[in-house]
Protein backbone atom coordinates (compact mmCIF):
# COMPACT_ATOMS: atom_id res chain seq x y z
CA UNK A 1 0.00 0.00 0.00
CA UNK A 2 1.31 3.13 -0.86
CA UNK A 3 1.42 5.91 2.02
CA UNK A 4 -1.45 8.44 2.03
CA UNK A 5 -0.73 12.11 3.26
CA UNK A 6 -1.23 14.01 6.92
CA UNK A 7 -3.47 16.30 4.51
CA UNK A 8 -5.47 12.83 3.12
CA UNK A 9 -5.88 11.23 6.00
CA UNK A 10 -7.16 14.26 7.97
CA UNK A 11 -9.86 14.14 5.35
CA UNK A 12 -10.25 10.30 5.52
CA UNK A 13 -10.89 11.04 8.98
CA UNK A 14 -13.26 14.17 8.27
CA UNK A 15 -15.49 11.98 5.90
CA UNK A 16 -15.71 8.45 8.02
CA UNK A 17 -16.61 10.73 10.99
CA UNK A 18 -19.44 12.29 8.79
CA UNK A 19 -20.88 9.27 7.46
CA UNK A 20 -20.67 7.44 11.32
CA UNK A 21 -22.51 10.85 12.53
CA UNK A 22 -25.27 10.24 9.27
CA UNK A 23 -25.73 6.43 10.62
CA UNK A 24 -26.37 7.26 13.87
CA UNK A 25 -29.03 10.25 12.91
CA UNK A 26 -30.54 8.27 10.27
CA UNK A 27 -30.48 4.71 12.60
CA UNK A 28 -32.45 6.74 15.02
CA UNK A 29 -34.60 8.47 13.22
CA UNK A 30 -35.57 5.19 11.70
CA UNK A 31 -36.49 4.01 14.71
CA UNK A 32 -38.36 7.06 16.14
CA UNK A 33 -40.81 6.88 12.47
CA UNK A 34 -43.95 5.17 12.51
CA UNK A 35 -44.52 5.38 8.82
CA UNK A 36 -43.35 2.07 7.41
CA UNK A 37 -41.99 3.85 4.00
CA UNK A 38 -40.33 6.98 6.04
CA UNK A 39 -38.88 3.94 8.30
CA UNK A 40 -37.40 2.22 4.97
CA UNK A 41 -35.95 5.26 3.78
CA UNK A 42 -34.26 5.94 6.90
CA UNK A 43 -33.12 2.39 7.48
CA UNK A 44 -31.67 2.54 3.97
CA UNK A 45 -30.05 5.99 4.35
CA UNK A 46 -28.24 4.72 7.49
CA UNK A 47 -27.16 1.04 5.57
CA UNK A 48 -25.57 3.50 2.98
CA UNK A 49 -23.92 5.54 4.97
CA UNK A 50 -22.26 2.64 7.07
CA UNK A 51 -21.40 1.17 3.72
CA UNK A 52 -19.37 4.13 2.50
CA UNK A 53 -17.90 4.35 6.20
CA UNK A 54 -16.48 0.95 5.83
CA UNK A 55 -15.21 1.54 2.42
CA UNK A 56 -13.36 4.33 4.05
CA UNK A 57 -12.09 2.87 6.68
CA UNK A 58 -10.59 -0.12 3.99
CA UNK A 59 -7.91 2.96 3.01
CA UNK A 60 -6.29 2.63 6.38
CA UNK A 61 -5.48 -0.84 6.19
Amino acid sequence: MTEISELDLQNLRHLIGGFDTTHCKMDAYAQQATDSEVKQFFQKSAQSAMQSKQQLMQFLQ
